[in-house]
């Protein structure tokens, strides 16, 4: 069957989620114990300040283990991330953050992206950029012979030579779920085809970009950057987030935001994690790292987490939000 025999190669589809860590709080392990430790003592800040690494760990571990937050929202953490727009509205939801998105008009960076590769593919003569109603015409005619091309392998009438660069191009103006099956990818990737095929169809007849856009998928991408505290970022969006209930690329994002956490403040991030590691660290003398947890160094000790699985299961399930959630790090290969 032709489509068994695709061969998509997956160096060249472009990650789900990117994130990048922009800007930071330098001292934030330091300002949020100095901080914690000026509520119990007479001395001034620059004298809280004044103390060892080894007591800062011991009380950044007090605030985890009390769930005292507020000295940590004196640290701020600013991210850039490129996902879908399914993706962007869930992370807006996170209230106590600051957004800055980029607006849907001008996605088109995206898009291009992915026309003037299919264009290429297809050797059809393509502007780089398009700025007239026949430059539209001829990106929305070389997108639908795309989506030609994608339903005949579907269909069994094409051996899919283009099936690679297709699958590729689209995967810079959409994001594929990694773990979907490449009938499934493909019969996505037609319909991304065809949808931007009506989008540059509708701007060549003069409709506006800001009513033709309501054409588009919203595996579309976007760039947003945010702002959050590290209490809601170990309180309230990484437990939410990195949790195998939350939807996978949401949970993708939120896993690489914990990397680059983790990897500039070990003090604070090592004892974050889904919603069961907060929860187990708020009833333990000592609170655990995430690590601890997923190498079983530490045991869960609550009947269930919030989300009704068994303590038995935790771990498991732990370790499956963290695999399933590596993809951009090759750590997960596409099931194609």
């Amino acid at each position: 069957m032709p489509l068994l025999e695709a061969t998509t190669s997956r160096a060249s589809i472009a990650p789900p989620v990117s994130v990048k860590l922009i800007s930071y709080t330098r001292d934030a392990p330091r300002l949020a114990a100095a901080a914690a430790r000026i509520t119990v003592s007479k001395k001034p800040v620059e004298k809280a300040w004044e103390m060892q690494p080894s007591d800062i760990e011991k009380w950044i571990r007090e605030l985890v283990r009390r769930g005292h937050g507020s000295p940590l929202e004196h640290a701020v953490y600013t991210f850039e991330a490129v996902c879908s727009r399914v993706c962007s509205h869930q992370l807006v939801r996170h209230r106590i953050a600051s957004y800055t998105q980029q607006s849907m008009r001008y996605t088109e960076g995206f898009l291009r992206s992915m026309v003037l590769e299919i264009c290429s593919i297809l050797g059809v003569n393509c502007p780089e950029k398009p700025g007239s109603s026949v430059d539209y015409s001829i990106y929305s005619m070389a997108l639908s012979r795309a989506a030609d091309a994608v339903q005949q392998i579907l269909a069994g009438e094409s051996n899919g030579a283009h099936v690679d660069g297709i699958v590729a191009a689209v995967s810079r103006a959409y994001v594929i779920n990694p773990r979907w099956s490449m009938d499934t990818v493909l019969q996505q990737v037609r319909i991304h085809l065809n949808a931007t095929a009506a989008y540059y169809e509708m701007l060549a007849k003069g409709v506006p970009r800001e009513d033709a856009r309501f054409v588009l998928p919203h595996a579309v991408r976007t760039r947003v950057v945010f702002t959050m505290n590290a209490r809601e970022l170990l309180e309230s969006f990484l437990p939410l987030r990195m949790c195998s209930h939350a939807q996978w690329e949401i949970r993708m994002l939120a896993w690489n935001v914990y990397d680059k956490l983790v990897e500039i403040h070990p003090e604070i991030f090592r004892y974050a994690g889904p919603r069961c590691v907060l929860q187990e660290n708020r009833v333990r003398v000592e609170p655990c790292s995430l690590d601890d947890y997923l190498s079983g160094r530490c045991s869960f000790t609550i009947e269930r987490c919030p989300e009704l699985v068994p303590r038995k299961g935790i771990q498991n399930c732990l370790r499956y939000a963290r695999d399933s959630s590596r993809a951009v790090k090759g750590k997960t290969a596409p099931a194609w």
